[in-house]
């Protein structure tokens, strides 16, 4: 009479899910979820099942470090129209750097959105911010945008805003300059290149007229330069006037003739601080008038136009943030989060750099 089969599966015959299961603990719908990587199972229950795969040879070591890591947080950075230079450099940078964010285990995208439009920002918000576990984009301080980036937040998406923050809203962290002390900064700067005592104005000067230049004020980021340039001069240069403050949107075009402008009402203009990007438009108005070396001239991000800007003399500064520095930045936030960690543990804080053309890199 024959032996009855054994129910021991033979010591050579792979492991099957049951298996995995009952050495587990779990359901074989748990074990399939993990094995095919699905969401929807504690981190402590994966590396039970894991474990046990292991133990009964169903998966090679290679391929279980590989299916216990996390799957790589999907990031998304929405920036504003690749006519401000500044931010095709940052789009760029997350084009090519996929090697150096690796070890993050981190997937990132960008899209170049409008950016001066709160009800199309607010809706492309929602639309990458729901395929994404992070979001990062340049806010506008707008309702619309606000509630936005709430939705988001209550739905378990991290939001960061980049380079101009939103007030009152739940993103989870601002990277970007302290926009405040930058506009200060440019404020002490261009009162230093008038050629004037800044700290003890000469009697009978003759005052010299400063106009601006900023993407929008909607932006939280452009409204605290000015308040700190507009600030900075008051106290160290009081008997500069400021003759007022135009919009070009960060585009060329719109900068260059808001700067004719300028330039062809003010005939004794002395300086002009463009806030936000595009300040090759403001650059080619001043040549174009021939005052590109009597106007003191102060803008923000080094791009190869503002670097040739300050090669030929048309400007005397640049205040600028280092584009990996700001990916970066933001990538170790998404992964602070992920890990439930503090958004800002081991972030150092962006640093306003001033590039002179007798510093450029």
């Amino acid at each position: 009479m024959p032996d009855k089969k054994s129910k021991t599966p033979p010591a050579n015959a792979r492991a099957r899910v049951t298996d995995i299961a009952a050495a587990a603990g779990v359901s074989t719908a748990t074990v399939d979820r993990v094995l095919n990587g699905r969401p929807g199972v504690r981190a402590a229950t994966l590396q039970k099942v894991m474990k046990a795969a292991a133990a009964l040879d169903y998966l090679p070591e290679s391929d279980l470090y590989k299916a216990m890591r996390p799957r790589p947080m999907q990031l998304v950075f929405l920036l504003p129209p690749r006519s401000n230079r500044y931010m095709q450099m940052l789009g760029d940078y997350i084009g090519f750097a996929e090697d150096h964010l690796a070890p993050f285990n981190v997937r990132c995208k960008y899209h170049h959105i409008e950016g001066f439009n709160p009800r199309v920002l607010a809706q492309r918000l929602l639309h990458y911010g729901r395929q994404a576990d992070g979001v990062a984009f340049m806010a506008l301080e707008h309702p619309l945008v606000r509630e936005a980036v709430n939705t988001l937040a209550e739905e378990g998406v991290h939001v960061v805003t980049l380079i101009s923050d939103l007030s009152n809203s739940r993103r989870a962290a601002y990277v970007g300059m302290d926009n405040r002390a930058a506009g200060r900064t440019a404020g002490y700067l261009l009162a230093r290149f008038l050629d004037r005592d800044v700290t003890h104005p000469g009697p009978g000067r003759k005052p010299g007229k400063i106009a601006m230049i900023a993407g929008s004020l909607s932006y939280r980021g452009h409204e605290e330069r000015e308040m700190g340039f507009q600030h900075a001069l008051e106290e160290i240069c009081p008997q500069v006037q400021v003759v007022g403050l135009r919009e070009g949107h960060d585009d060329a075009d719109t900068n260059y003739k808001q700067a004719r402008i300028l330039l062809e009402q003010y005939p004794d203009l002395a300086g002009m601080y463009n806030i936000g990007g595009a300040s090759d438009g403001v650059g080619r108005a001043l040549k174009e008038s021939g005052r590109d070396q009597k106007v003191v001239f102060i803008g923000h991000g080094l791009t190869p136009d503002t670097r040739g800007l300050l090669i030929d003399g048309t400007m005397d500064a640049v205040l600028t943030q280092h584009p990996q520095n700001m990916i970066m930045n933001c990538v170790r936030i998404f992964g602070n989060l992920r890990e439930r960690r503090d958004a800002l543990a081991g972030v150092e804080a962006v640093r306003i750099s001033v590039i002179l053309r007798e510093n450029l890199p």
